[in-house]
């Protein structure tokens, strides 16, 4: 049996409409709130807005219903990660949220967990190889590669009209995230039947997700690795480039660099190769605005975090949260029960209406390029 809490009121979800659940904020590692229960938040890093985002805005709404929260960043260090789940565990947490870094590497920890009860949702990243999770929340992962391609061949149609054919590269996550193989498939599924029919040529050949990996998804790495395409395949910046397919903003900005230092652009207006993304960084947005970057995936991190507090609050009261897909995400040992969320993209026509309206970014922070 779970540890339950009967004592957590039914309207406690409600709260988290009056939390304020906010897309920044400060980032450190902290516990606080109430006394209903305790709430282990794991998140990956601090390097990338979203995920402080992610982190803030989890910890804010659990502390609004009622909870104390136990907010930990691992800086990307699978160590460091499995280090703070024990200790959180070791502290009596009685939920455990916890976005992995590799998500085949903490089966020692939910082993742990399950012994003493605690219930583990799966954040963003599907947690792999083991029995010991409860719920996976997270958003339409296979659309969000779709999305990505899709606003790339839309990007190469506006901006290279009557090209034939569009010379592209591939860029994908990282290896050990299962969300970088959903967003391979997705993207592939509309990029691979272009390469069959010769609309798109990759002009380095390399087209499987091995050779477009990008490790702990590194801006710098994948600036590196565009670096030695163009050396290698594109006359170190003289030959014919259209579109790259980016998963990520911080990818898609080391892209971008790369791109830049060998003549390409500066903007799409000026022949930059058409670049999308993900997670709507303000960094990126603020491109995207300037005409640098074409697109970004976002995904609105408040939504998610509402999911994964609604999942702890139904732990807590010794029920099962009501997930929305039962076929799709198979974690090696079994098919998770997962709330997956929409995405939207967003170009330089719709920033206004998806992330300022929205209240996720202002227009002061578009404009700066910072948060």
């Amino acid at each position: 049996m779970k540890r339950t809490y009967k004592m957590i009121a039914a309207g406690a979800v409600a709260l988290l409409a009056v939390a304020g659940l906010s897309a920044c904020g400060d980032d450190n590692g902290d516990t606080g709130g109430g006394g209903a229960g305790t709430v282990g938040v794991s998140m990956p890093t601090q390097t990338s807005e979203r995920w402080i985002a992610d982190g803030n805005s989890t910890r804010e709404g659990l502390e609004a219903a009622g909870f104390s929260v136990n907010l930990q960043f691992a800086n990307d260090d699978i160590p460091t990660q499995q280090q703070q789940i024990d200790q959180m565990i070791t502290q009596g947490v009685d939920v455990l949220i916890i976005a992995a870094i590799d998500g085949t590497a903490l089966g020692t920890q939910l082993q742990a967990a399950a012994d003493a009860g605690i219930s583990v949702i799966s954040y963003d990243r599907l947690i792999r190889d083991t029995p010991n999770i409860d719920f996976y929340v997270t958003f339409d992962n296979f659309q969000v590669g779709v999305d990505q391609a899709t606003s790339l061949v839309s990007g190469l149609n506006t901006h290279f009209a009557g090209v034939s054919p569009w010379y592209i590269e591939l860029f994908a996550g990282s290896l050990d995230d299962n969300n970088a193989h959903f967003f391979w498939n997705g993207a592939m599924s509309v990029i691979q039947p272009l390469i069959d029919d010769g609309t798109v040529v990759v002009g380095s050949g390399q087209t499987t997700i091995e050779q477009g990996a990008t490790l702990r998804w590194s801006q710098e790495a994948a600036q590196t690795r565009m670096e030695n395409l163009i050396t290698a395949h594109y006359g170190g910046g003289s030959g014919a480039l259209h579109g790259i397919l980016s998963p990520f903003d911080g990818i898609s900005r080391g892209i971008i660099t790369a791109l830049q230092n060998a003549g390409y652009g500066p903007t799409l207006a000026d022949g930059l190769p058409v670049v999308s993304g993900q997670d709507a960084e303000v960094a990126s947005v603020a491109m995207i605005d300037q005409g640098v970057q074409y697109s970004t995936i976002f995904k609105d991190t408040r939504l998610l975090a509402e999911q994964a507090i609604a999942a702890a609050v139904a732990f807590m009261n010794d029920e099962t949260p009501t997930p929305n897909n039962t076929t799709d995400y198979d974690n090696g040992v079994f098919v998770v029960p997962s709330f997956l969320l929409p995405v939207s993209t967003v170009t330089v026509d719709n920033i206004q209406e998806e992330l300022i309206d929205s209240g996720f970014l202002t227009r002061e922070q578009v404009d700066a390029g910072v948060m």
